[in-house]
């Protein structure tokens, strides 16, 4: 499979090539630590928040294979390989898991499927698609998923950019294709912790940025997990679901908020 990484603009900042940025990664172009450091200076928060997601998908996706029995993985906006990718974190508790991998970007997905091996006993795929498109999504995604057995669809800090009320129907479509037992994981920014900065920075990526984005309120959040079933914690600031324990305070809130929700 391959992707047509000619489309690759270097001088025009990309919001997976940012985020890479702020996660220590080196898959960025110089447009992108421009922005990525004014966005940073104007909201110092938002390096905290990257590695909070990250440690977030860590954990949820631990909890859904060694607690939830969970084997399959939909990972859509996947976003550039750094630490813990979706498949690593799975793959190590349970090496027969299958994961497709979804991006609408050809330098992640052409990054992905350079680095991003399976395990021999399981599999990984990469589809170009978009978020908006929930029925290509779904048709390329069942060549790997079995799609009557349980599957765990990722969500995290993509719906952002469905920037209407349109978002709900894209993730209602894809929860609404998955079988009983399946989970959704999403979480995505919010302006509860420190509003100011988290406007000013949505202010300024979709000034520079080629995708724009929008902060939902923790209320709005949870409407996507309508009809599911929220496992403790419930919807939180991702930093505190279900952190390692450390016999110290907990950890502090970050303008993310998620959640795991079972599909009854």
């Amino acid at each position: 499979m391959t992707y047509d990484v000619s489309l690759i603009n270097s001088n025009v900042p990309h919001s997976a090539r940012i985020w890479n940025y702020w996660l220590g990664g080196k898959d960025c172009y110089e447009a992108d630590r421009q922005v990525g450091d004014e966005i940073r200076a104007a909201n110092p928060e938002i390096t905290e928040i990257a590695r909070a997601q990250r440690g977030f998908l860590a954990r949820a996706v631990t909890y859904l294979v060694a607690e939830a029995g969970i084997r399959q993985f939909l990972d859509v906006g996947t976003g550039l390989p750094t630490a813990d990718n979706t498949h690593e974190v799975a793959q190590r508790a349970a090496p027969e898991t299958r994961i497709v991998y979804v991006d609408h970007d050809p330098i992640v997905l052409a990054h992905a499927a350079a680095l991003l091996t399976s395990s021999p006993e399981g599999a990984t795929d990469y589809i170009q698609a978009d978020l908006r498109d929930p029925g290509t999504i779904l048709e390329r995604a069942a060549a790997t998923l079995d799609f009557t057995r349980p599957i765990a669809l990722m969500l995290l800090g993509i719906t952002a950019h469905l920037t209407d009320d349109s978002a709900y129907a894209v993730v209602a479509r894809l929860t609404d294709a998955l079988p009983a037992g399946s989970h959704l994981v999403l979480c995505d920014d919010t302006e509860v912790i420190r509003p100011e900065q988290m406007r000013r920075m949505i202010e300024q990526w979709n000034e520079a940025g080629d995708n724009p984005r929008v902060n939902r309120s923790p209320e709005e959040l949870a409407r996507f997990f309508d009809g599911l079933e929220l496992v403790e914690p419930g919807l939180v600031s991702v930093s505190r679901w279900r952190p390692a324990p450390s016999g110290a305070e907990p950890p502090a809130e970050v303008d993310d908020f998620g959640g795991v929700a079972r599909k009854p």
